[in-house]
């Protein structure tokens, strides 16, 4: 049994975790930020690097001491090193530098992707490769087969907007608060989802790739006219995303080979209207439908340190000499779309 320290700073969460290579979390230490960027309706990378050099030390004792361990206990310490804002970034992965070099520890840096694409297996032991996985974030959108650690399939992605952004930035105009997705969700329990016409970008069309922009933009359209309550525009917005999200799902599983599970990921997993069509979804095809407890899809250290977990038992290490990515693509072999690229 390895245990593994995993920090995460890669946005606006700073996060400390202790996890067993054997499932258990015996330590999560988390600290957000929403105080620090509630005034600007959105994080600032700047004073997000900020707290996290504030608070990242702190945690990894709050963590340690939580557990009632000290670095020597401790057989490998993983970090996420990209993607993400690339000043919150550096500081979680200095930090565990600093830590790997003074214990004479390995060191994982891990994909903050990653970190999400394997997190549902820290809690689902059946869970074997390959499944497929819809990744579903404030930064992406995107479909992938997960084959094994460090082994991905991209199968789509978005040609602009990521679905959370989408979230982000339609609860900024309809002036609901920060963070954003949570408060749509809130608010369109209190709406009508048929009262405000919204478009359903790229339904019907002969691709398997997400487009979220022209939704944003007719939020704002929707907003700015005067014609609707907030609430109803929330819950029109978010009938529109489910209903991207499962004709997209639905024309990359009708030509994918199949997987005996549908797993999703990523901070809108938490959304109770997505995760209802999805298990819809997934009982149509058969498929067994997982979904991680909502703190494990909102960014956090468990999942990164069950990462480096997953990494450690595959023998994979880094130099301390690794680098900070502000892009890094889950399967970079993955041809270029329209308008996006690939998506990192």
């Amino acid at each position: 049994m390895a245990i593994i320290l995993g920090l995460e700073s890669s946005c606006d969460e700073t996060a400390a975790a202790l996890v067993t290579s054997d499932r258990r979390i015996l330590a999560h230490a988390l600290a957000g930020q929403e105080d620090h960027h509630r005034a600007f309706g959105g994080v600032v990378p700047e004073i997000a690097a900020r707290a996290h050099a504030d608070m990242m030390t702190p945690l990894v004792k709050v963590a340690l001491d939580d557990a009632g361990l000290t670095l020597d206990d401790v057989d490998a310490i993983a970090a996420t090193a990209g993607p993400g804002l690339i000043g919150g970034v550096m500081v979680g992965l200095v930090t565990a530098k600093a830590l790997a070099m003074a214990a004479d520890k390995p060191l994982i840096a891990v994909n903050h992707l990653e970190g999400h694409a394997l997190s549902p297996r820290l809690i689902d032991e059946a869970l074997d490769f390959p499944y497929l996985l819809l990744l579903v974030s404030g930064g992406h959108c995107q479909l992938l087969r997960v084959n094994g650690v460090g082994n991905y399939d991209r199968l789509a992605t978005t040609i602009d907007d990521a679905v959370g952004e989408a979230f982000d930035k339609s609860a900024k105009i309809l002036g609901l608060g920060f963070p954003g997705g949570p408060a749509v969700e809130q608010a369109a329990k209190l709406g009508d989802a048929t009262a405000v016409p919204l478009p359903r970008p790229l339904k019907g069309a002969d691709e398997p790739h997400f487009s979220f922009a022209g939704l944003k933009s007719a939020v704002l359209r929707a907003q700015t006219s005067g014609q609707y309550r907030a609430e109803d525009i929330a819950a029109s917005f978010q009938l529109a995303v489910t209903e991207c999200l499962e004709d997209r799902l639905e024309y990359s599983l009708a030509r994918i080979e199949p997987t005996k599970a549908l797993v999703v990921a990523g901070g809108v997993a938490a959304n109770e209207a997505v995760r209802a069509m999805l298990q819809r979804l997934a009982d149509r095809y058969s498929m067994r439908f997982v979904a991680p407890p909502h703190w494990l899809c909102t960014d956090n250290g468990a999942m990164i340190a069950w990462a480096g977990a997953e990494r450690f038992a595959a023998g994979l290490t880094d130099p301390l000499d690794v680098l900070a990515r502000p892009r890094w693509p889950l399967d970079p072999k993955a041809e270029a779309v329209r308008g996006a690229g690939v998506r990192a």
